[in-house]
């Protein structure tokens, strides 16, 4: 049974510092993904990181978080979220992302590459304070695919629905990326079937309006991201396998407009079927798929949302034939550690992820550890300057 409560934004919960993608990390709070895009590095660089990339994620490896996962990252050309964004579609792109995974462990934290393909959601540029828009084609844009020819929004490209054989390939083409970044030193990758990209697009009735086995009722729908996390496991059998789900499109919930949209319910039931398809860590959020919904964002708004996927899973796990549960984060507005840690204590998560403020602050989890007075309990990044310590103290 999956039941929630979706309130203003009061949910006071998360964990103290940084977030592990497995039992394996060294605490509970980890780096969320945010969406950096690659600097343009010239011809024949397509989605290579370079050194921003390699700076910005080992700082945040540095500064105390338990897993760093590396921003959105196609696993087809055509499956960047922007023109600037990275890509895993070629092996000649490991050297690149094998520098981004040294600095990562260097830092002290495990390292992870989100999957992600765009789909509708695609051949974007990001302007600086102005958000996103699709990009133009002297910029580089191409045609975006989807499960079904629906834009996103008013304005937004139209996409061309993918057929049968191509839905079919795209298996393969995570499997092969999520290879690449296990042999780029990573230490697992996260797939995104969240915030709308084309996971999320063939999980909603939203944006999926298909009428053959990739659509239609829960089990079509669901049939792709499934069929992508068993062969992600199958090419990756010791990496850690992440998937991020939004678990409401916030159509039927919160407020009920009447428009189909992906449930919280539809999401417990996928999320223990994932487990069994191989998912090591469910990573919890909401939204991105409908322009218009009304989303009631608050600090730790997305935190019932974590909480009803655990105790699904958790449910399940003590059935008949039950497998046993993995862990699940909580992201969205956790920002103090006070919030963090009520999160993991009240049983809502197991692994609080935080992206923005990381932005600003590379060192947060320092500070958060100094003010939780947990320093010696949770540890310190190994090799770090003693002046970094002292600065965190009085954060």
């Amino acid at each position: 049974m999956c039941t929630y409560q979706a309130s203003s934004g009061v949910d006071q919960g998360a964990a103290p510092a940084s977030s592990t993608e497995a039992d394996a990390a060294p605490s509970t709070d980890g780096a969320a993904p945010s969406w950096i895009g690659a600097r343009r590095s010239g011809e024949g660089h397509l989605g290579r990181p370079t050194d921003f990339h390699v700076i910005h994620y080992g700082s945040h490896a540095m500064g105390g978080v338990g897993a760093v996962v590396v921003e959105a990252t196609g696993v087809v050309p055509e499956g960047r979220i922007s023109v600037n964004c990275l890509s895993l579609h070629d092996d000649s792109q490991i050297p690149a992302f094998a520098r981004v995974a040294d600095a990562i462990h260097a830092g002290g934290a495990l390292a992870l590459v989100q999957l992600v393909h765009a789909g509708r959601k695609g051949s974007t540029v990001m302007e600086y304070d102005l958000g996103e828009r699709p990009a133009r084609p002297e910029e580089g844009a191409w045609q975006v695919p989807a499960p079904s020819a629906l834009p996103f929004a008013p304005g937004w490209n139209v996409p061309r629905a993918l057929d049968e054989a191509e839905v079919a390939a795209l298996p393969q083409a995570f499997a092969a990326a999520a290879r690449r970044a296990v042999e780029a030193g990573f230490d697992g990758v996260q797939i995104h079937g969240a915030h709308g990209y084309l996971m999320h697009q063939f999980l909603s009735p939203a944006s999926n309006r298909r009428e053959d086995r990739w659509g239609g009722d829960f089990e079509g729908r669901t049939r792709l991201l499934r069929e992508v996390v068993r062969a992600v496991r199958a090419a990756v059998p010791d990496g850690v396998l992440a998937v991020r789900l939004s678990a409401t499109d916030w159509m039927q919930e919160y407020p009920s407009d009447g428009r189909p949209g992906w449930t919280l319910e539809e999401t417990c039931a996928l999320g223990v079927l994932l487990v069994g398809d191989g998912a090591d860590v469910l990573n919890v959020s909401t939204g991105g798929n409908v322009a218009d919904a009304k989303v009631p964002a608050g600090p730790g708004y997305q935190v019932f949302a974590a909480r009803a996927v655990r105790a699904a899973l958790h449910e399940a796990a003590a059935g008949p034939g039950g497998t046993a549960p993995v862990p699940v984060s909580a992201a969205g507005l956790i920002t103090s550690p006070e919030q963090a840690e009520q999160i993991i204590l009240d049983g809502s998560a197991d692994i609080v992820e935080v992206g923005r403020p990381l932005l600003s602050d590379p060192m947060l989890m320092l500070a958060w550890r100094s003010r939780m007075r947990a320093g010696a309990a949770l540890g310190e990044p190994a090799g770090l300057p003693r002046p970094y310590a002292r600065s965190s103290a009085r954060h």
